[in-house]
């Protein structure tokens, strides 16, 4: 008797547990978009049912991470981008907007969901002059993501380093500031940190809503202080304006006078 074969699509789907939310697809259900189940849209929509503003939060972030790295493509130069914790592509996705700019772009996304990784590799097509990879691995492993990083870019030439939303899953802050440390100093002079996380001391609304999630069953969460999350950028020099809150880090010309919100990020240069 021979063993039943088992399809990619088949492996994917038994490793996706659609009886428990899951940040990634709760965040894509925010951002308007359908790569998520039931049970996904149920945990949006009690959160929001609490904090409506985790919408605004979410889509300030992609414009962020837009912002961010149109400076660094425009005005540093950089063209390798190790994205850490990508999560489901969704629009402006970080290859599209730096291989919009430079098609010679070369991008590593970092994820160990299995959802993740298999959308990624549906739609996520690099232009023909760079790169796409996508490696499965936890951002608690920042020697696995290295060392396979390394078979798509120059690590020895400047890259930026992007942590958008990820770092909240690691609930020690010392070993999160730690993995950030690993991995820039495994890059160049010349490279670059992008960071972003849900922020707390800002909003009491949105920390009762994420401390009810943390305690719903879900892979939780943690909001950081500003002061935790400017650590990220020891040793480094920051871009001005700072660490701020993710509207108000060079928001684009001619637009509304951003608000404040409960998610701060920042960029930095490393000498």
């Amino acid at each position: 008797m021979t063993d039943p074969v088992t399809t990619p699509e088949e492996s994917m789907r038994q490793k996706i547990d659609t009886s428990v939310p899951h940040s990634a697809r709760i965040w894509n259900y925010w951002l308007g978009g359908k790569d998520n189940y039931p049970v996904d849209e149920e945990a949006g929509d009690a959160y929001t049912a609490v904090f409506p503003g985790i919408v605004t939060i979410a889509r300030s972030s992609r414009a962020f991470l837009r912002r961010t790295i149109t400076y660094l493509v425009s005005e540093a130069g950089i063209r390798q981008f190790l994205d850490v914790g990508t999560g489901l592509p969704t629009a402006q996705n970080t290859h599209e907007v730096a291989q919009g700019l430079a098609p010679e772009a070369r991008i590593v996304y970092v994820d160990n969901d299995p959802m993740v990784l298999a959308h990624a590799r549906a739609l996520l097509y690099s232009s023909r002059e760079g790169a796409t990879a996508y490696i499965d691995a936890d951002v608690t492993d920042p020697d696995r993501i290295l060392e396979a990083a390394a078979r798509t870019l120059d690590l020895g030439r400047p890259t930026a380093l992007i942590l958008s939303n990820i770092l909240g899953h690691v609930a020690d802050h010392d070993r999160a500031r730690s993995i950030v440390t690993r991995l820039m100093d495994a890059l160049p002079p010349g490279s670059y940190l992008a960071v972003n996380d849900g922020s707390r001391g800002i909003d009491p609304v949105f920390e009762e809503a994420q401390d009810a999630y943390n305690d719903s069953g879900a892979v939780p969460y943690n909001l950081r202080t500003v002061d935790e999350i400017t650590a990220y950028f020891d040793g480094l020099e920051l871009i001005e304006p700072g660490v701020v809150p993710v509207t108000q880090w060079r928001p684009d010309p001619g637009a509304p006078t951003p608000e404040v919100v409960a998610e701060h990020g920042g960029l930095a240069r490393k000498p």
